[in-house]
């Protein structure tokens, strides 16, 4: 897991780097936001735009995201204007000292869209204890992935020392399965597309997943840097609100609509990039309607990282990590 004083050091090196990057000067508000993008998916502010609701703000993609801590890091730093990543990440980001604010919840699990930590249908490994000593394939250190093992662990009663044997491996998630079934791993990490058709292909089961921990829950959030929504809090309004329309839209829309137009959105982009993923889509995954952020969304995330020595008790609030404030749905209407 990343090492928060780690952390610090290397956001202090590129805030120093990166300083007057806040846009939007005196009596003017940027119109044109900088992202990062997935490559056969669709983003938010991608459907938002799609869908006309961002109105003259306009998406600028500067290229495609290697994960969710990087994209936040992005964002931190000034090289983009927004970025998403799971909650514990920003938890981090934020105890490192960088100037952000989550403003809207962006994927999550439930009982059709969620991750599962799988094995290989002859597999041994059964329990959590089976685990000492085995590898799991992750797509990423410090996010997700990692925090729902950790705790998956922990609930069935393994030592920390025990639970330091359980090897993390970092792999891409296109290739886990077949890391996987070639015995490279002894469990895989799989998601949304890749674990539906690893899943329609059989010899997989699941050890656990994380909606069997949790509950249906928003995993991760959207930040903007601090001073960026001082300078422009019309477009950060007119922002969120589209995405939180484009969420909404998404958690109410039949699925084959929905779909369609992700369908529709890759094909006008032009990014050389099959729209294969999309066709597997379930569902937002989203917790709360239109993307209202909900305080034990950080708070189940700032509990597990105290208690594994990652932050000091009582450093970070949730109330200091997020704002609904831009949100429509928060106060129950969406106009």
């Amino acid at each position: 897991m990343i090492n928060i004083r780690h952390a610090v050091i290397v956001l202090t090196a590129t805030l120093l780097a990166g300083c007057g990057t806040a846009r939007g000067a005196a009596g003017t508000e940027v119109k044109e936001l900088r992202y990062q993008g997935n490559a056969g998916l669709v983003t938010y502010p991608e459907l938002a735009e799609e869908l006309g609701y961002l109105g003259d703000v306009k998406l600028k993609w500067v290229g495609n995201t290697t994960s969710g801590p990087q994209d936040i890091q992005s964002a931190a730093t000034g090289q983009t204007d927004f970025g998403g990543a799971f909650n514990g990440a920003v938890v981090k980001l934020k105890a490192a000292n960088a100037p952000i604010k989550a403003v809207i919840g962006y994927y999550g699990a439930d009982r059709r869209n969620f991750n599962g930590y799988y094995v290989t249908a002859d597999s041994p490994i059964r329990t959590a204890r089976d685990l000492i000593g085995k590898k799991i394939g992750v797509n990423t250190l410090g996010a997700h992935h990692e925090a729902v093992i950790k705790e998956y662990l922990k609930r069935a009663g393994l030592t920390p020392e025990e639970i330091r044997q359980v090897q993390l491996v970092v792999i891409p998630p296109v290739n886990t399965e077949q890391a996987l079934r070639q015995g490279q791993l002894d469990v895989g990490t799989l998601g949304g597309v890749l674990k539906d058709k690893a899943l329609e292909r059989g010899g997989l089961r699941p050890l656990f997943t994380d909606v069997e921990l949790f509950g249906p829950f928003t995993a991760g959030t959207v930040v903007l840097r601090e001073d960026f929504i001082a300078r422009n809090p019309g477009t950060t309004r007119t922002f969120v609100t589209a995405f939180a329309k484009a969420v909404h839209w998404a958690q109410t829309r039949p699925r084959a609509e929905v779909v369609a137009t992700f369908e529709r959105i890759i094909a006008k982009r032009g990014r050389n990039e099959s729209a294969e993923t999309v066709r597997y889509w379930q569902s937002t995954g989203i917790a709360g309607r239109g993307g209202v952020i909900a305080e034990p969304e950080f708070g189940t995330w700032i509990d597990w990282l105290e208690r594994e020595g990652e932050l000091e008790p009582g450093r970070i609030k949730a109330a200091d990590l997020y704002t609904n404030a831009f949100n429509p749905y928060a106060n129950g209407s969406g106009s």
